[in-house]
Formats: structure tokens, C-alpha cells, sequence
């Protein structure tokens, strides 16, 4: 199929942006950040766990010269990313913050170049440039006051994190199955959660709670366990792994890129489902985006990594 790695890139951006609706409800009921992460982590590392020794449990044996990266890739490229990114946003508004993250894109392609020294083609800067500006025609960041110090430098780290998720799993799923991978790297980040924050504290009535939904779906209740399921599986588990397939197949660079469509997604569902419209400026951004995306792209075949 042509094109099947871009496909699967937007499709995950889609689904990671669709798991937030139901994180955003449980966050407005004052679930913490931190726990809502840990039960999405370990929810998913059970689903990916039970299916791969279904599957096989061979693909999950890991060589003693990936272990490291493995690691890395879990605490690292899965659990900083996502608690930088909550942090961060204790401090920023959270346009700020997609803002600052979404650089990892340019952090990539710098260490390629100048670190790594491999070819970059000019037209994946010019990709980086416009898909960068349409982001922050889209985030609208110059509404924000004052950017507080430690929030943003927190952003910044997210955006390291982002980028080392990018370029492992680049590396890692050339010799490792996606759901191999995915099952490693979110396996590790839920043992790292569990250290960090004992289960015997977790808030469960959060799970046993009804929330009124949000927006046009306001006539509507559900359940704090089939709001986490929602999170597990439809935002959580089938964007990884279509995340890790599709960087497979194109490169760390490129698909970083293509993940800076999130946003956009989560503004058209927001339209869809809450009745938060985009005004002008954020329909440039949104075209100015997509065009940044088209041009690395098509600056994909000549990136030598």
C-alpha cells in the first residue's frame, strides 16, 4: 500500500488525540496527572504482555546488547515523556507546552547532522520550518502571559524525551517487531511507575466514580473504568503501536514530524465533541502544518540515516 507508514502515523496521532477527550474528563474530575499516567502505562503493559505470549513468547527475548536500550527507550522515551509533558503543564498553558515539545523534531535532525553527520535534505528543513510555525499559528502561544521558568525548562526536557523516543524506535524496530518493542518499552515504564508510585496509595475510587462527559456529549455518563479502558486501548495502545510501525518504515525524522499533526487533531475533535471552534489565525496554522508534513514527506527518500 502506498504511503502505509504515513497512514499509520496520522492514524496514531488521530487516536492519541481521541484518548485524550476521555483523559480530559478525568482530569477535570482532579485525577492526578501522575496516576492517570501510571494506570494507562500499567493498563496497557498488560494488554501488550498477555498478546505477545500469546503470539510468541520468543520475540520477547532480548539480546544482552539491546537491554540498554530497551531500558532507555521505557524510561526514557515512554514514562519521561508523558510525565515531563503533565509537568510541564502544572506551569504552562498547554498550547505553550505542545509547542516546546514538538521541537524534538528539530532536535532530531540536528543531531543527525551534526552529531551523527548524515545527508539532511534541505527539504526537510524547510518541512521542519513550516510545520513548526503552522504549530504555533495553531497553539496560539503568544495568548500566554509569562512563561514560567521551570515549566519551561521541564518542555524542553519533554522534547529531549520525545526525541530519544523517536530515534530508539527507529533503531529498536529494525530488528524487533512493533509489538515486541512496545511490550518492552511499556512494560519497563509501568515497573518504573510502580517504584516511583506504590499502587497501594492509587485513588480507585476514581474508577468506581460516573462522570458527565463534555460538549455536545454532555447528556452522557460514564464510568471512570470504561473512561481508563478508552485511554488504554484507543489512546494508548493501538497509537503505539502503529507509531512504532510507521517509524519503521520511514525514519525518526519524518515521523517526528508527521506527529506534530496531533494538535490538529485534537483541535478538530475538540470542535466535533466540545464546540471549541478554530478562529482564523488557527485555520492558517492548520494548512501551514499539513504543508510542513507534505514537504518532509517528500524529503523522506533522501534522508540518509
Amino acid at each position: 500500500m502506498k504511503h502505509r507508514a504515513e497512514f499509520l502515523m496520522i492514524s496514531a496521532a488521530m487516536l492519541f488525540a481521541l484518548g485524550g477527550v476521555a483523559a480530559k474528563v478525568l482530569r477535570s474530575a482532579d485525577m492526578d496527572a501522575f496516576r492517570l499516567t501510571q494506570v494507562r502505562i500499567t493498563g496497557a503493559a498488560i494488554l501488550l504482555l498477555s498478546f505477545a505470549l500469546y503470539k510468541g513468547k520468543k520475540q520477547l527475548y532480548a539480546r544482552k546488547d539491546e537491554l540498554k536500550d530497551l531500558l532507555i527507550f521505557g524510561i526514557v522515551g515512554v514514562s519521561a515523556v508523558t510525565s515531563f509533558y503533565f509537568f510541564a503543564i502544572k506551569y504552562l498553558y498547554v498550547s505553550v507546552a505542545l509547542v516546546i515539545e514538538f521541537t524534538a523534531s528539530i532536535w532530531i535532525v540536528l543531531y543527525l547532522r551534526f552529531i551523527k553527520k548524515k545527508q539532511i535534505s534541505p527539504i526537510m528543513w524547510w518541512g521542519i520550518a513550516c510545520a513548526f510555525s503552522g504549530l504555533f499559528l495553531l497553539s496560539q502561544i503568544w495568548t500566554g502571559t509569562t512563561l514560567h521558568p521551570l515549566g519551561v525548562a521541564v518542555a524542553f526536557a519533554d522534547a529531549f524525551a520525545l526525541a530519544v523516543y523517536f530515534l530508539l524506535a527507529d533503531r529498536l524496530s529494525q530488528t524487533r517487531t512493533s509489538l515486541s518493542l512496545m511490550t518492552w518499552g511499556i512494560g519497563i515504564s509501568a515497573i518504573f511507575w510502580a517504584l516511583v508510585l506504590p499502587w497501594w496509595n492509587f485513588p480507585f475510587e476514581f474508577l468506581t466514580s460516573t462522570y458527565r462527559l463534555e460538549g455536545n456529549l454532555s447528556n452522557y455518563s460514564a464510568p471512570g473504568w470504561a473512561l481508563v479502558l478508552w485511554i488504554i486501548i484507543i489512546g494508548t495502545v493501538i497509537p503505539y503501536l502503529l507509531t512504532v510501525t510507521g517509524i519503521r518504515e520511514l525514519s525518526a525524522s519524518t515521523g517526528s514530524v508527521i506527529g506534530m499533526i496531533e494538535p490538529l487533531f485534537a483541535g478538530a475533535i475538540a470542535w466535533w465533541l466540545l464546540s471549541e471552534a478554530f478562529n482564523t489565525t488557527q485555520l492558517i496554522g492548520c494548512a501551514v502544518l499539513l504543508a510542513g508534513i507534505y514537504l518532509a514527506d517528500k524529503a523522506r527518500s533522501q534522508v540518509k540515516e
